[in-house]
């Protein structure tokens, strides 16, 4: 991580007034190549957007060329760059979620009035995809702060009180972590070779972003590379639906960071990279508190941990993605192998978890795999956060064991809304597809939707109703799909834009869109491109009959 100083055609000369101002902006980070979107978040958060004459100054202090610093920033969702003699965008932006579970209680209509109120003011109202709170559906942000279970009369409210700002949570504090025995367990076995793996193996704990690897397989297949060796978190939790993350974030940050801080040492980590997406503003503000507060009683050396953070783009969950956006570049899917685990970050070997897998790195190191051991259900072991949204009475997150099936977890959400009968569910987000409500008896974990060529993912599950059909389900699912694609493969781009024209037709023409399907999944570098193709083929496989009456 070579630091940039101003000596290159600063050399010579003194800095103009607009030089010191920006300088000055950005103080202090450092001028590094890897923050660079670090540095277009400092613009971004100052001026509201970022102009031409401010991109070209940031490309002098990082000795980078304008064009790498514009394709930079336009490749995220949430940069506003303004062209010389543009006016800029207005200074309330109002960012009405459209996922799937916000669109099912209304949020294009919602979106609509809130337009149609406010059309005389100085403010823009846009789609923006999932925010991880669908348990309050429908969800609006008004600049960083959200207003749940949203309407006009509270949007109204916010925008009249000038509600910009997140609301920090009530979480629990250092201090009460410490005092019930917080970090003593990665103080005394931080330097012990031999007591990792141990009990992570016998609790049997997977990734729980979605791909399911063996937690300590992982460890010991990363801890193998010779050399230095990175650790990264990845908190991209994009995937619509999902929410389990930002739960443990916004409750026991402590607890998430100790199990960090263990898996990090099973490695020899040099450093640790936190990545969250920019939706969580409450969570970044928690983290960046917190992570102080572990240097000043050194239990973690000044500057170990390295936030980053996010700024709009789904593809930056996936893990390679990520990689790149925290090196500073656009999101783009690496081509494998190498693998991440052998060339990450800064091309050195890097272990890659998920938020919750932390979580219970440290619940499971702390108080033993008995913990997930004592649970078992339908032949399963361990415990499963659900995120569950859709038509039922209590949405919200569902610590249950992992043999749970759809039934018993409508049930543990106080069942179906008056008037609604079961349809279909999506299991694992938007990538995972739909399932019929016959399908009910199949627990939802790793490897047991195989069959249904599914799987769990997230555990970001949808319920739907027969207020809902099918061809509007797998249309959102689409577009959010297109919208997202980061455009480097031509069968994802290209496939998901043809698939909506496709879909948006009374008729599916179901031979075209099977094909697309097998061209996409088949040539698609990364799981976006391949995944994408689910919601096609679950509505054709097992909603054949609704599609043709429609």
């Amino acid at each position: 991580m070579k630091t940039v100083k101003l000596n290159n055609d600063f050399k010579n000369r003194s800095l103009s007034k607009d030089q010191i101002s920006l300088k000055k902006i950005l103080s202090p980070l450092e001028f590094r190549r890897d923050l660079l979107i670090e540095h277009l978040h400092k613009i971004q958060d100052h001026f509201g957007y970022l102009s031409e004459k401010n991109l070209s100054l940031l490309a002098e202090f990082l000795s980078l060329s304008k064009v790498e610093v514009y394709e930079v920033a336009s490749f995220y969702a949430h940069f506003d760059i303004v062209r010389d003699g543009d006016n800029p965008p207005p200074k309330t932006t109002i960012r009405v979620c459209n996922s799937l579970s916000c669109q099912i209680y209304g949020s294009e209509k919602l979106k609509n009035i809130i337009i149609e109120r406010f059309k005389d003011q100085d403010m823009r109202v846009i789609d923006a995809p999932c925010m991880g709170r669908c348990a309050s559906a429908p969800v609006v942000e008004i600049g960083h702060f959200h207003v749940e279970n949203g309407n006009l009369e509270k949007v109204s409210e916010a925008i009249e009180k000038k509600w910009k700002s997140p609301i920090i949570p009530n979480y629990q504090s250092f201090e009460d972590y410490v005092n019930k025995g917080g970090y003593q367990k990665f103080r005394d076995i931080k330097d012990r070779e031999d007591i990792w793996y141990d009990n992570i193996i016998k609790a049997d704990l997977r990734g729980l972003g979605g791909a399911g690897f063996r937690t300590a397989k992982k460890w010991e297949l990363v801890s193998k590379q010779k050399g230095l060796k990175y650790f990264a978190v990845n908190g991209d939790e994009g995937e619509p639906g999902t929410f389990k993350d930002k739960h443990y974030l916004e409750k026991e940050p402590h607890m998430f960071l100790e199990g960090m801080l263990m898996a990090a040492a099973s490695i020899k980590a040099e450093k640790c990279f936190i990545y969250i997406r920019d939706e969580y503003p409450a969570v970044l503000e928690i983290l960046k508190n917190e992570i102080v507060k572990l240097e000043k009683e050194k239990i973690v050396p000044l500057n170990y941990i390295d936030m980053r953070r996010g700024a709009g783009a789904y593809i930056c969950g996936e893990e390679s993605a990520m990689i790149e956006s925290i090196e500073g570049k656009r999101g783009l899917p690496r081509h494998r192998p190498p693998y991440v685990g052998q060339s990450g970050i800064f091309g050195k070997p890097t272990l890659v978890h998920n938020v919750e897998t932390l979580y219970w790195v440290a619940k499971i190191m702390r108080e033993g795999p008995e913990i997930f051991t004592n649970f078992t259900k339908n032949n399963r072991m361990g415990l499963r956060s659900y995120s569950v949204s859709g038509r039922v009475k209590n949405p919200g997150l569902y610590l249950l064991p992992t043999g749970s099936t759809i039934l018993d977890i409508i049930e543990a959400s106080g069942g179906m809304l008056e008037g609604h009968q079961f349809k279909a569910y999506q299991p694992g987000g938007a990538s995972s597809g739909l399932l019929p409500a016959t399908i009910n008896d199949v627990p939802l974990d790793f490897d047991t939707l195989d069959k249904y060529n599914t799987f769990i993912g997230s555990a970001a599950v949808v319920v739907l109703s027969d207020k809902d059909k099918i061809k509007d389900v797998a249309l959102n699912m689409i577009e959010f799909f297109k919208s997202e694609s980061c455009g480097q493969c031509t069968p994802c781009r290209v496939g998901c834009e043809k698939a909506v024209n496709i879909m948006k037709q009374k008729d599916w023409d179901i031979s075209l869109l099977e094909d697309l399907c097998e061209v996409m999944e088949s040539s698609s570098i990364c799981g976006l491109g391949q995944a994408a193709t689910n919601p096609i083929k679950s509505s054709i496989s097992f909603f054949s009959k609704e599609l043709k009456n429609e």
